[in-house]
């Protein structure tokens, strides 16, 4: 766990592009890493500052808000995604995965830039069975090597890795005092004594701890 503001920020600092924008997500939006991965152009709502994540663990989705402080970083994204996707049309690829029933159905959304991932992978893959140039997107393990890599570079104490953003996240927010079932909400938990586990990480105040108001 990341107990402090400048521990995260000490390890995203350490992340080069897009790993540091991932980052950001899975800890300012409190996203599971294959979540932030498999987010697409239509997913994010820069108008309202809304994400939207689709299949989240048991196959629930959720709307979450997103920062404001990456509204820029994102809209670079956006742009990014489709410069890639228009080099991709012009070099005749396949299009983006799709989920099969979908890629059956809607033969041409696999080329329309509302389907690619906001995360895409730095190479196009063949598909075995077809011999298509499809582009897939970031896989998880390059994103947990870098954060891996980030943290040993920050020289923290402790263990940390693409979850840990998201347990940072949770904690930070009821060190905040933000309602737990708005937590439960924002994280996608079923149940909400799976987000009560996060109670045990923030230290309560007790008369010992608490602060004169001269020393806040």
């Amino acid at each position: 766990m990341l107990t402090k503001q400048n521990q995260v920020d000490r390890v995203i600092a350490a992340l080069g592009y897009p790993y540091d924008l991932v980052a950001k997500l899975l800890y300012g939006c409190g996203l599971r890493l294959f979540e932030c991965l498999q987010l697409r152009v239509q997913d994010v709502n820069l108008e309202m500052m809304m994400l939207t994540v689709h299949d989240g663990k048991g196959k629930k989705g959720r709307t979450v808000p997103l920062p404001q402080t990456l509204r820029t970083e994102i809209d670079l994204q956006l742009e990014q995604v489709a410069s890639v996707h228009e080099a991709d049309l012009v070099a005749g690829y396949a299009g983006t995965s799709l989920p099969t029933a979908l890629g059956v159905k809607y033969k041409q959304a696999a080329k329309d830039l509302v389907w690619q991932w906001l995360f895409p992978a730095k190479t196009l893959t063949v598909v075995p069975d077809t011999g298509e140039h499809r582009r897939y997107h970031l896989h998880e393990s390059h994103v947990q090597k870098a954060i891996k890599l980030a943290v040993r570079q920050s020289r923290l104490r402790k263990r940390a890795s693409a979850h840990t953003l998201r347990h940072s996240y949770a904690s930070h927010l009821l060190q905040a005092h933000y309602d737990i079932r708005t937590i439960q909400e924002l994280l996608g938990h079923s149940d909400v004594r799976t987000t009560m586990i996060y109670t045990h990480t923030v230290p309560s105040v007790s008369l010992k701890d608490a602060k004169s108001p001269l020393d806040l």
